[in-house]
Formats: C-alpha cells, structure tokens, sequence
C-alpha cells in the first residue's frame, strides 16, 4: 500500500493517507486571539479543506478527537461542531482537557477519515 503524505513540513505532515484512511494532525486556529466559537469554526473549516485535498469529506470521517484548554468550553465548541458535523454519519469522539501549544489557543482537533 502506498503513504501519500499531504502539505509536509520539517517535523510533520498536515495529512498522512495510507490505503484508505487519512490521517490529519491536529488543527488549530491561525487567529489565536479569536473566541471558541471562531478558532472551532477555523479548525473546522481547515479540516474540510484537508479532507478534500485526500480525496474525501467530513461524512467519512471516523474519528474526532477535540482537545480543549478550558472544558468550560465544551458547549461553545459544541454549538459550531454541531453545525458542522454531518448528522447522518457521526464519527466517534473524544474531548478532553490539556495544555495547547500556546496559550492563547483554545481548541485542537485531530481527525481520522475513510477514503473510497
């Protein structure tokens, strides 16, 4: 089976697809200052544009993972993922709390999708 490896860079790809499943990094807002509801929708928005560039959409994503630096978050993300997410085929998701990269970084979300 053949590794295509998408946008790479020194120390890691943006998307990783072997057979038929990608795998994306994890996404984060390039407007660090902005509120959850705006760095979600960024998040999401380079999601979908990853998954184009493999050759897929968010209804063949199998699994979320949403990292958040304040749980308190955790409606506000909803409310913009909920918008987003396909209903007919919900992926499997985790959400958790941790540290980001930078402080200022709110939410990161690392997907894993199928490819026909």
């Amino acid at each position: 089976m053949s590794i295509t490896r998408y946008q790479p860079g020194k120390r890691m790809s943006m998307a990783v697809k072997h057979g038929n499943t990608v795998y994306l990094a994890g996404q984060v807002a390039q407007d660090y200052n902005g509120p959850i509801e705006k760095q979600t929708a960024e998040v999401l928005e380079a999601i979908d544009k990853l998954l184009a560039e493999a050759g897929t959409s968010k209804s063949k994503v199998l699994s979320v993972q949403v990292i958040l630096n304040n749980i308190g978050d955790f409606a506000a993300m909803n409310s913009v993922y909920d918008a987003w997410i396909d209903p007919a085929n919900p992926p499997a998701r985790a959400c958790i709390e941790a540290r980001l990269a930078h402080p200022a970084l709110k939410v990161e979300i690392i997907a894993v999708a199928a490819v026909d």
